[in-house]
């Protein structure tokens, strides 16, 4: 048996016990239930510059991501999700299934806390998707860049106090993310803060004028340095988004703590982002421009990205968005060899479709 397909098996197993558990339970207490919901993303993109070793120019048809959530309440605030996500990886780029999230939560009566154990969301990235509600877009900078992952293993705390004026999330997990290995016995540790400054008619986590840190401390497999700080501002109501955010990176470049002195490398990811909706209308325009150095103590290595996003999007109906966008990365220095060159430019439609 294949590995896609095992795994296939293996959601299907955890699905048909996700389901009998919460059945089991709903006749006892007439409350805990189980759902399953899906996320795709469909995409046609076109690269507008080639490589020389090629002829034309590359444009395909492709599902880059598939979600599968399970979703169990279980009753006396317990919480339990398996999400599976589809995606292409290991090399070779075809399609494969793996495991995003799977975790259990519980929060007291009454309590603006909630505890979770396993592969959990981090505290960042999450977060920052649902104020820019369009990762159908891309990730992030800060996840583009290689320095934060979306999930890890390990165990957490959220929380939100006054209708979400004041919110955070802190964890700590093994930092090598969802789609790596353990790792050894070092930890990272991560949280996220979020003050409310001004209201807006947007309520919820990221609706309003707010404030917004994160710190990361933490060290890779075989020890060194692995932290990260980021600020942001940021401004969310039905018509406007509005954000701007600087991150600081440090990381160890010798990769082993063995090594006399250890090398350090400082890099910086400045961030700001814009979405207008149009009042009345299933309009929106967005535009983004992230810059990433990382290694901001050379100015010589041409190593500086700077990506400039810009689409116009359409909501058909609640479960289905549409977005034609472009997407262009420039290089410090204008150095572009054929790798580069073929896939700096693209303009893609994408269809969002969610059940």
């Amino acid at each position: 048996m294949r590995a896609t397909s095992r795994l296939a098996f293996m959601l299907g197993l955890t699905v048909a016990l996700l389901a009998g558990v919460g059945s089991a339970a709903w006749a006892q207490a007439q409350g805990p239930s189980v759902t399953v919901g899906g996320l795709g993303y469909l995409q046609y993109q076109y690269q507008f510059h080639t490589d020389s070793t090629i002829n034309g120019h590359q444009n395909n048809f492709d599902v880059t991501r598939g979600y599968v959530n399970v979703i169990g309440k279980l009753g006396h605030g317990i919480y339990a999700r398996v999400t599976t996500d589809v995606t292409r990886c290991c090399g070779a780029g075809q399609l494969t299934i793996r495991l995003k999230y799977a975790y259990a939560a519980y929060t007291p009566e009454n309590s603006p806390l909630t505890f979770k154990l396993g592969m959990i969301h981090t505290p960042w990235l999450d977060w920052e998707e649902a104020l820019w509600d369009y990762r159908m877009q891309g990730t992030m900078a800060i996840e583009r860049g290689g320095y934060l992952t979306s999930s890890d293993f390990g165990a957490g705390i959220d929380g939100t106090f006054k209708y979400d004026k004041f919110n955070f999330q802190a964890v700590a997990v093994n930092g090598e993310g969802y789609g790596n290995a353990p790792g050894d016995q070092r930890k990272d540790f991560e949280a996220r803060a979020s003050f409310k400054i001004m209201n807006t008619d947007l309520p919820g986590r990221v609706g309003g004028l707010r404030l917004t840190a994160y710190g990361h401390i933490g060290k890779p497999t075989t020890g060194g340095d692995r932290d990260r700080v980021i600020g942001m501002l940021s401004y969310k109501s039905k018509m406007l988004t509005l954000a701007g955010e600087y991150g600081w990176t440090r990381d160890s470049t010798t990769g082993n703590a063995t090594i006399t002195p250890v090398t350090k490398r400082d890099g910086q990811v400045i961030s700001g982002y814009g979405v207008l909706n149009f009042p009345n209308s299933k309009l929106a325009l967005l535009a983004r421009v992230d810059v990433t150095d990382p290694n901001t103590a050379s100015a010589a290595t041409n190593d500086q990205l700077t990506r400039i996003i810009g689409g116009v999007s359409y909501q058909l109906s609640p479960n289905l968005r549409l977005l034609a966008n472009v997407d262009n990365v420039s290089r410090q220095g204008g150095n572009y060899n054929n790798a580069f060159n073929a896939t700096r430019t693209a303009g893609a439609f994408v269809a969002q479709i969610s059940f």
